[in-house]
This record gives C-alpha cells, sequence and structure tokens, in this order.
C-alpha cells in the first residue's frame, strides 16, 4: 500500500513537471519573412511604375517584417513596422474588442471592431460573394463553419534551440470539407504557455493572435512556424527573444489621444462598404 501511494505521488509530480508554464506577461519579438518566387519577383520589375498603388498593396508584407508583442492579462499589443508605415494592434481579450492604429504617410487613424461585429461582417462579405458567383453562373462553395475542421498535431522526435528555448517540430494537419488536408511545420516550446497568445508574428489573425490553424491545440508555445500563401509564396516566422521577467506598465495598452479612432463600420464606408476585400483580424480567442 505504501509503494503504491509512493508510486502515484511521484507519477503525479512528473505529470505537474510536464506541464507548460502559463506566463500572463511577456514581451515577444518575431521576424516574419515572405519569399516571393522568382517569376513573380522578375514581373513585379517589369512592371514597375504600371502598376501603381494597387501593385504596391498587392506585394505588401514580401521580404522580412519584424514586430514586437506585449502581453499583459488579458490585455495584448503587437507593433509592427515596416517601410509603408508603422501599424499596432491592441486586443481587449476582457471587452472582446481589437483596436488597429496606423501611422502611414503623416497620418495617425484607427478603428475599433467587436468580436460580434467581425463574425456579422464575415457573414454579410460570404453572403456576398455567394451572390455574385450565382449572378455570374459560377460554381458556388459555402466555406464551412470552423467547427467543421478536424484539427491534430503530430510531434516529431526533432529539436532545435529557438530563442533560447528548446523547441520540438511538429506538423498541424486541418483536415476541412470534402477531406482535403492542410499541413503547417512548427517548432513549439512545451516549457511555457502565453495567456491569450498561441503563436506571434505572421499573418495569423494580423499579428499573430488568435486560435486559428490549430495553434491553440499545441500543449506549448508555437516559436516558429512555414506556412503556404497565394501566389506561390513562402512565410516563415521566427520568435527571436522573449522576455518574462521585465515588467510591462498597464499605460502601454493605452490609445494614444493623437489618434483618429473610428468604429470599424464607419471606416468600411470610406471603401465603399468593403466590398473591393475582406479584413479579418481573429485576436486573441
Amino acid at each position: 500500500m505504501k509503494l503504491f501511494l509512493l508510486l502515484s505521488l511521484v507519477t503525479g509530480s512528473l505529470a505537474a513537471a510536464a506541464q507548460p508554464k502559463l506566463i500572463s506577461q511577456a514581451t515577444v519579438t518575431t521576424t516574419t519573412t515572405v519569399i516571393a518566387p522568382e517569376e513573380d519577383e522578375l514581373q513585379n520589375v517589369q512592371n514597375q511604375g504600371a502598376g501603381g498603388p494597387g501593385q504596391m498593396f498587392r506585394n505588401f508584407g514580401d521580404g522580412e517584417t519584424k514586430s514586437t508583442t506585449y502581453l499583459k492579462n488579458d490585455l495584448v499589443k503587437t507593433i509592427i513596422k515596416t517601410d509603408m508605415g508603422r501599424s499596432t494592434i491592441i486586443r481587449n481579450n476582457n471587452t472582446k474588442v481589437t483596436t488597429t492604429l496606423l501611422e502611414m504617410m503623416g497620418r495617425k487613424t484607427g478603428f475599433y471592431v467587436s468580436d460580434e461585429e467581425q463574425a456579422q461582417m464575415r457573414k454579410r462579405m460570404d453572403s456576398m460573394m455567394q451572390n455574385r458567383k450565382v449572378d455570374s453562373g459560377a460554381t458556388v462553395r459555402t466555406r464551412p463553419a470552423s467547427s467543421e475542421n478536424k484539427i491534430e498535431v503530430h510531434t516529431t522526435d526533432e529539436t532545435k534551440k529557438i530563442a533560447g528555448y528548446t523547441c520540438k517540430k511538429a506538423y498541424v494537419v486541418t483536415t476541412r470539407i470534402l477531406g482535403i488536408k492542410d499541413s503547417n511545420a512548427i517548432w513549439y516550446t512545451p516549457e511555457i504557455k502565453l495567456q491569450n497568445l498561441h503563436s506571434t508574428g505572421g499573418t495569423m489573425g494580423f499579428g499573430g493572435f488568435g486560435s486559428t490553424n490549430g495553434f491553440d491545440k499545441v500543449d506549448g508555445f508555437v516559436m516558429a512556424y512555414e506556412a503556404k500563401m497565394p501566389r506561390g509564396r513562402k512565410m516563415t516566422v521566427e520568435v527571436s527573444k522573449i522576455d518574462i521577467s521585465k515588467e510591462i506598465a498597464d499605460k502601454e495598452f493605452e490609445i494614444p489621444k493623437d489618434f483618429e479612432v473610428k468604429p470599424m463600420k464607419e471606416m468600411q464606408n470610406m471603401f465603399g462598404g468593403g466590398q473591393g476585400g475582406r479584413v479579418e483580424l481573429r485576436m486573441g480567442q
């Protein structure tokens, strides 16, 4: 009986020790690199000056981009700097509101949107796209709800050091409607988990927030990953530094007074109701 109790205690201690430590305050620096196919780069050079602003925004994000993410309990803030300007995304997971601040060409503007409003916008956009396909005679394919997707995490024995953490390689496999499978190679540390944050960088949730792509099912924090993008592009994301000792002040998440911040729906009206594309920010869900 004593031996049984001793073994139970040892087993319980090992299981507890294997669990990732939950971090509620951290500063994460991440590098995102998007590589375009050689033929696409050549075409861009040949078409320089002919594409205008549309061509510039079409290739927005190509090359290397650095971002810094600040986490404090229910608040997450990501700063992204590019040649075009600076973007700051502030997510309040308590109120379920995301605020995006843009500094471009000397202007400081911003917009905010709730999770409920985002869901409504996605539904309207899906309905609009379906109606367009019906009018053109094209085949209509409805977008399946995320709950219909089956997500699995397949771990491997490969390891490597990233930003001081020993990381394991795994594959996040998503099985979509009709059995179509998508696979992302990731590296994660089983030592820690970050509250409200499954990964950083990349395009996932505009700044790396959210549980899309199944990263929320990884038992640890995703330190690096690879993903395929439209038009043959390849994206690699890797954390270069995590600081969990530095105290982050509450004012870090305050909205500066010199920004003109409006509701997201007003911004949509300025651009024709958002009919030219989709704005989708999945933050910290």
